[in-house]
């Protein structure tokens, strides 16, 4: 009689319906994983990518379910997670923290309101911060349950903007200067139990986030304010990730990588 095929890794990319988290998602599908593809707002665009996943899986035992939570509410993060388990018979062997939102208004900081401080604060450090904490939870209650090269693998989707001050979306900045810090936070707390927790701090990305500002940014790519003199897309990203849960790192922890074409170098 012959042995059952054992079930692919599964993963929770949060904010993979479009954008850096959909690349996420469409490379770690391409790698044989199955990833529950999460939303906040826009069911469709989940779908989209949920049906694109599922056409480039290269194994039938690969899923692609759809949560559905707002990351800046206990009781939507419990529920995202809690489903996400059951979708995937009490498994999760990763959870990739990437969704995000930019301020509404984008304002000066002598301008700006608590009220877009608090939304924003809300789904860009809190959310990751305890949703990572279930997480933490689980794994640390199965402890060698994980279907991945070297275990457990949390990882923190921040920004440049966590070390690079825009004085007209200070709130963004805030939230991935201290999302940076809750990365490293956990990499201390789990590094005994042999969970690897990463950051990846992606540069000037193509996205729906950067649309709006895309002639500024043009210029300053020409400028050279990048040394690789090009936009990130989101499937930079997923190949980072898609290097991490693969194992190629296993004696690091609580780094950065900087998914950037340089601009984090200090230049004369």
């Amino acid at each position: 009689m012959s042995s059952p095929v054992p079930l692919p890794a599964a993963v929770l990319v949060t904010g993979s319906s479009r954008g850096l988290g959909r690349g996420v998602a469409l490379r770690l599908a391409g790698a044989g994983l199955s990833v529950a593809i999460h939303y906040a707002r826009d069911r469709k665009a989940a779908e989209e990518t949920a049906a694109t996943c599922a056409a480039q899986a290269p194994t039938s035992q690969q899923s692609f379910p759809i949560v559905q939570g707002d990351l800046g509410q206990a009781g939507e993060r419990q529920k995202l997670f809690d489903s996400t388990l059951e979708a995937f018979n009490g498994r999760l062997d990763a959870l990739i923290n990437n969704a995000g939102v930019a301020p509404r208004v984008r304002a000066d900081l002598t301008e700006a309101t608590e009220e877009i401080f608090d939304e924003v604060l809300a789904v860009n450090l809190k959310g990751p911060h305890f949703l990572s904490q279930l997480a933490a939870r689980h794994w640390l209650g199965h402890p060698g349950g994980s279907r991945l090269e070297g275990g457990y693998k949390l990882i923190f989707v921040s920004s440049l903007s966590a070390n690079t001050a825009s004085v007209n979306r200070g709130e963004y900045c805030i939230s991935k200067a201290g999302l940076s810090m809750v990365s490293r936070l956990w990499a201390a707390r789990l590094a005994e139990a042999g969970i690897q927790v990463i950051e990846l701090r992606p540069g000037i990305m193509a996205t729906d986030m950067t649309v709006g500002v895309k002639e500024k940014y043009d210029a300053l790519l020409a400028g050279g304010v990048v040394p690789q003199k090009r936009w990130g897309n989101p499937d930079d990203v997923g190949r980072a990730v898609e290097a991490i849960l693969g194992g190629h790192f296993p004696f690091t922890t609580g780094d950065v990588f900087n998914i950037d074409g340089g601009f984090h170098l200090r230049r004369l």
